[in-house]
């Protein structure tokens, strides 16, 4: 028999592969609709909050709109996953959605160097994407 304590860090290890899976699937996704200087930043040493935050730069209302939509698409359609939120899609300079464990800020580029997320989080580990997406920035 197993553990109480074993098999919950095991829930929690499959819990955070998928939220991985869900993160590096939104920057690719991203990646597809032209976003640019896409980062995924491993927050689960920082807050118990969510897992990841995935950052994207747009360069137009119309593409922030197409990027959460296929964003949507594929994590809701594709991978049975529920978006819990949205927020600023009628402004459109910040995008926020929400999937519980994974954020994804789709930013126009003065609100991102404004915000500036990944200083505000810097103790966070940015995930390789290597392989995942063809070029990050």
């Amino acid at each position: 028999m197993t553990s109480p304590t074993v098999r919950q860090a095991e829930v929690k290890q499959q819990g955070s592969e998928r939220s991985r899976q869900l993160a590096l699937a939104a920057a690719r996704t991203a990646a597809e609709n032209r976003g640019s200087n896409i980062v995924v930043l491993d927050l689960r040493d920082q807050t118990p909050i969510f897992d990841y935050f995935v950052v994207v730069t747009g360069t137009s209302r119309r593409q922030l709109h197409a990027m959460s939509e296929e964003i949507d698409h594929k994590l809701e359609d594709d991978l049975g996953d529920q978006r819990m939120g949205i927020e600023g899609y009628a402004e459109s300079r910040w995008i926020l959605l929400d999937y519980g464990s994974v954020v994804v800020h789709l930013l126009d580029e003065e609100t991102r160097a404004f915000y500036d997320l990944e200083q505000l989080w810097a103790a966070a580990k940015p995930v390789d994407l290597t392989g995942v997406i063809d070029d990050p920035s």
